[in-house]
């Protein structure tokens, strides 16, 4: 079991005890943007903040171009069992109850947030007021679309970040 310290994040009539910048295990990736964890023996659903990955599961919608490749690049870097250490921003969690977070893989600290966007497999979403990363994450999508990284080369009406 893992030892966190917990924070009340306030979020609305629900409200429950989550650590701050949380020590959790991967329990499975949903989808680019999207994975559940274990955090003290309980399990959660994390929303990646900052960014945005084509749809594979969203509901009447049909999968987007380099969706997949987003859902399959996460699963390679946060494999079920992966440690990681979750920062909040402002906002705890979204409208559908999610936990968000900036997903840093242990123990190497890798920021997988950003390497998604790096690797041009997601957009940056800034979502105020979460938006610690955000000139970070702009920058790093400029990068990935003048390089033709993924999405940017494989999808040819992709918006300009």
């Amino acid at each position: 079991m893992l030892a966190t310290a917990a924070v009340s994040f306030g979020c609305g009539p629900d409200d429950v005890e989550l650590p701050t910048d949380a020590n959790a295990v991967i329990e499975r990736v949903v989808d680019g943007d999207t994975v559940d964890v274990i955090i003290d023996g309980r399990g959660d659903t994390v929303r990646l903040i900052g960014i945005d990955t084509p749809e594979t599961k969203k509901p009447d919608t049909p999968i987007e171009c380099f969706g997949p490749e987003a859902s399959a690049r996460l699963s390679e870097l946060l494999p079920p069992g992966t440690p990681v250490r979750l920062e909040r921003d402002i906002d705890s969690r979204d409208q559908f109850g999610r936990l968000l977070a900036y997903v840093h893989r242990e123990p190497d600290d890798l920021f997988v947030n950003a390497v998604l966007i790096d690797e041009g497999l997601a957009h940056p979403y800034p979502f105020e007021p979460n938006t610690t990363y955000s000139d970070q994450f702009a920058a790093a999508a400029e990068r990935a679309r003048t390089n033709g990284l993924g999405l940017w080369s494989a999808c040819p009406d992709e918006p300009s970040p």
